[in-house]
């Protein structure tokens, strides 16, 4: 196997040839550390992202074992031990490298799907990678160490296909126990992704409710409402549900002021006031153009409707306030006289 055949007679002895196996792995497996020490941890140091490092440094000693048992298993072979000590020996060497392949498996993914929620919780506001980043960790750790230990079982002549039936039917068990768990954690998963929502949008939830999101958790949102309370929503709800995020897809907002003014007033007039109205407000942007419409002649008003657009939608309430404010004062200014709703009663005498 080893070319043997082909060294000086003196050297055909089986336990010499053992030691140049074990002498080639040592030098072997310097090597190999000095291509770690001296090549690629001094690559990985000019990349921008450290996650190469973490790794390289993490697998540097595990393949430094693996070596070394690699060594002793090939030099054995020389030996030709025919009983079942090599045969066992062989196994439990076997077994350790498997047991090893699997920790840095585990661990190189862990260290990928660090840096990965690093750079994902760089993008949001949300406590969500706070909550989804250990889950993932146990669950990859979780995977590779069942395959490994599969792989082991097997490795020792043991039918693992009890266990692949046994770890199927727990699935489903566990798949049905933790149904809304899973939904509220995806559908989670789903509004990050998505960016639906972040932390600080305004929304206005399905039943009416509007408020700041606080936070978008592992499970459910907090919004917290304008009485100062906090509306705690499933994600797999909120994931379903129609939501108006007043800070998509920007932030600027359209606000409309209804009013009436008097049988007799002249219309072209009130809406002469009221564009003078929107021009003297610093938060009305002029794109899109504001206007003002006649909509309808009502039981005991002509009634009105002010469009004007802000650039911030957290502006709309102090911006409704100055407009009706000032519109109140100059339609009185201009003797434009507001209705109020009156009733006229007749009385009839009896004859």
């Amino acid at each position: 196997m080893f070319y043997f055949e082909y060294l000086p007679p003196y050297m055909q002895n089986k336990y010499f040839q053992s030691l140049i196996v074990i002498v080639a792995f040592v030098i072997l497996t310097k090597l190999i550390l000095v291509l770690f020490k001296n090549i690629f941890s001094k690559l990985v140091l000019k990349t921008k992202t450290d996650v190469d490092d973490l790794i390289v440094k993490k697998i540097r000693n595990p393949i430094f074992y693996i070596l070394i048992i690699l060594g002793v298993k090939t030099s054995v072979i020389p030996l030709n031990i025919q009983n079942g000590f090599a045969q066992n020996l062989n196994i439990i060497l076997n077994s350790i490298i498997v047991i090893i392949i699997t920790y840095m498996i585990s661990k190189t993914l862990s260290i990928i799907v660090d840096g990965w929620g690093k750079e994902w919780s760089k993008r949001t506001n949300s406590s969500i990678d706070d909550g989804i980043l250990p889950l993932i960790h146990k669950a990859i750790s979780a995977v590779i160490w069942i395959f490994g230990g599969l792989y082991l079982l097997n490795l020792w002549g043991i039918s693992i296909g009890p266990f692949l039936a046994s770890l199927g039917i727990a699935g489903i068990a566990i798949g049905f126990a933790v149904k809304d768990s899973l939904a509220n954690i995806f559908g989670g998963i789903q509004l990050i992704l998505d960016k639906s929502i972040k932390v600080g949008d305004t929304v206005k939830l399905e039943k009416g409710d509007t408020g700041k999101v606080m936070d978008v958790g592992l499970r459910s949102t907090r919004v917290r409402n304008w009485d100062n309370e906090v509306i705690i929503i499933p994600n797999g709800q909120l994931a379903n549900t129609s939501v108006v995020n007043y800070a998509q897809p920007d932030l600027s907002a359209r606000e409309v002021v209804n009013f009436g003014v008097e049988y007799g007033s002249d219309p072209d007039k009130v809406k002469k006031v009221a564009m003078g109205v929107i021009k003297k407000v610093k938060t009305i942007v002029n794109e899109p153009e504001p206007f003002v419409r006649f909509i309808n002649m009502g039981d005991f008003s002509l009634d009105f409707k002010l469009y004007f657009w802000v650039a911030d939608y957290r502006q709309r309430f102090m911006t409704k306030d100055i407009v009706m404010t000032s519109l109140y004062r100059e339609l009185k200014k201009a003797k434009i006289g507001i209705p109020f709703p009156t009733r006229t009663l007749y009385m009839h005498k009896k004859k």
